[in-house]
């Protein structure tokens, strides 16, 4: 159960429903607390949707909230950053964010369900198993909402080749049509843009930051690859992969203002040693 609490601050009254619309509570969200018992209260007591809120009234949402998923501590992934809402993780590579038929027990899922084993795994930024860094996991249905396009992400990648000191790639993304995995570059694809700046680079690899305005599915892998510099170690869109064993994508910070607070948090995690080995 988690629970999240509301102060009305304004003179003129409200109803609990337009108050909790105002603070961000989904439709969703809302009709699911009406279904419940305790779903919300007043200063401790039921309310209903339709009642009245007043200036220092106390809203508190009990969010009844659970997926089963089998949980393993063994796997002891760090958090970078934690609050009564949400927990960044410093996901290792080689390590998937969802199970599968192929990974049912050491996935970050996993390791989420054993150390909350109340709560739904939602994560907020997804990413590839060989890809590391940082995965924001929101713990109940509200706060995902409200971090899904409050979060600004920086990656770092080591790609093939040597890349102009700064660029942008804006080519748009489709799944190639003989695959249900590899994604190509095509006309009548989804709108991407990726920007990125060259950190370092030798005769062989560059390492870049990258920022993208797009979220499209392998977006940075396929950019990267369209302009002749694909991912050390990415062998699905040719990259080389003699000097690592994934391909070289880190999330490296993760800037989002506090939901509740409005403040300014910056999470930030070390690109891993296998990918500056490279550079």
């Amino acid at each position: 159960m988690q629970k999240i609490k509301y102060i009305y601050n304004e003179e003129t009254p409200s109803t609990v429903e337009n108050f909790l619309k105002y603070k961000g509570i989904s439709a969703r969200l809302l009709r699911k607390l009406k279904r419940q018992p305790d779903g919300m209260t007043r200063d401790g007591i039921l309310v209903r949707s339709i009642d009245t809120v007043e200036k220092g009234d106390v809203i508190c949402l009990n969010i009844n909230d659970s997926s089963f998923l089998e949980p393993n501590g063994s796997l002891d992934v760090p958090a970078a950053y934690e609050n009564n809402y949400m927990v960044v993780f410093d996901k290792p590579p080689y390590m998937p964010v969802h199970p599968s038929i192929k990974h049912q027990g050491d996935t970050l899922g996993n390791y989420f369900a054993s150390l909350y084993p109340e709560l739904t795994f939602r994560p907020v930024n997804r990413l590839d198993r060989n890809t590391s860094g940082l995965c924001a996991v929101a713990k109940n249905p509200h706060s995902a909402n409200m971090l899904q396009n409050n979060i600004i992400k920086t990656y770092y990648a080591v790609v093939c080749g040597r890349t102009e000191p700064e660029g942008t790639v804006n080519a748009p993304i489709a799944r190639q049509s003989e695959s249900i995995i590899i994604r190509t570059v095509r006309d009548d694809g989804k709108p991407a843009v990726t920007h990125y700046k060259t950190l370092m680079q030798n005769d062989k690899y560059s390492l870049v930051e990258i920022h993208l305005e797009t979220g499209r599915t392998h977006q940075i892998r396929v950019h990267f690859a369209y302009i002749g510099c694909p991912l050390a170690g990415d062998e699905l869109y040719g990259g080389n992969a003699e000097d690592i064993n994934r391909h070289a994508l880190h999330c490296g910070k993760l800037v989002f203002n506090d939901i509740f607070t409005g403040k300014k948090t910056e999470v930030i995690s070390d690109i891993k040693n296998d990918m500056l080995s490279l550079v």
